[in-house]
């Protein structure tokens, strides 16, 4: 059987009942993950064994999330066309004006049009685009409690954890470890907000990636012989509004931003 073209095509073979039984909120996110690779197509009980086999191969057959976001992030636009952006508005915590529903993403306007066509003053990071996208679509609305989890914490978060240790906490140290002032000036680029210190840490800065999807970075620097450390944290609420993939798209994308931002900034004071 040829790979997915696209997660469409896994979508045809589930029974679209929304049953969760996989972990994910409906068909169309589990048919997203797979395709993506963050799930295998066998956790979905309901499927036939004949097209389980036919579909489970190695992982390493598939596109890579990076090759398959374009694709992923068309089929999500569409979906856009089917909701009342008008409805959504006070669920996501945005405005609508002019037919588009506005967010405030890392403190810029990322707005949304009824046929998906994403409009902002900033480039649009697929990263962020498909969890803005998960958010205004199956969101619940639900307000943060102030109440700081691990990502391993959220629901379904655990068996991913690993990966998202190493791609957003490891990367994301990497970046602190070198540029400690760069990065404790970035966090407030995306109008983040400085804290108390959290669980003593040096840095702890609180980020609104999505209006009701807050993300809490904390960094400790080297001390006595003791190495740095960084850890991300989440509201509890945040798989209640976001999908665990998504969730762990916009630790990547912070990732991403500190990280070009900061070679840009290292060239660029080298320079001088």
């Amino acid at each position: 059987m040829p790979v997915p073209k696209n997660a469409m095509e896994i979508f045809q073979l589930l029974d679209k009942s929304n049953c969760r039984d996989c972990g994910e909120k409906t068909c169309l996110a589990f048919a997203g993950a797979v395709f993506r690779g963050q799930k295998k197509i066998e956790e979905c009980p309901k499927l036939d064994r004949n097209v389980v086999e036919r579909f489970s191969g190695d992982p390493t057959d598939r596109n890579t999330i990076e090759e398959n976001q374009e694709k992923f992030l068309a089929m999500m636009k569409q979906k856009i066309a089917g909701i009342d952006l008008v409805s959504a508005t006070e669920r996501t915590g945005g405005r609508f004006e002019n037919g588009r529903l506005t967010l405030k993403i890392l403190g810029k306007d990322f707005s949304v049009d009824g046929i998906g066509n994403l409009y902002s003053d900033i480039h649009v990071n697929p990263w962020l685009a498909a969890p803005f996208f998960d958010y205004v679509l199956n969101g619940k609305g639900v307000y943060p409690t102030g109440q700081w989890v691990s990502f391993r914490e959220l629901k379904n978060g655990k068996d991913r954890y690993p990966l998202f240790q190493k791609r957003c906490e490891e990367a994301m140290k990497r970046v602190a470890d070198i540029y400690t002032d760069l990065f404790d000036d970035m966090v407030h680029l995306f109008s983040g907000r400085q804290v108390d210190r959290q669980f003593q840490s040096d840095i702890s800065v609180v980020l609104h990636p999505l209006p009701k999807v807050p993300i809490m970075i904390c960094y400790w620097m080297p001390d006595e012989g003791l190495s740095s450390s960084l850890n991300i944290f989440f509201d509890e609420t945040a798989d209640r509004n976001l999908d665990i993939g998504s969730v762990f798209s916009l630790g990547a994308g912070l990732t991403q931003m500190f990280q070009k931002l900061a070679i840009r900034h290292g060239f660029t004071e080298a320079a001088g």
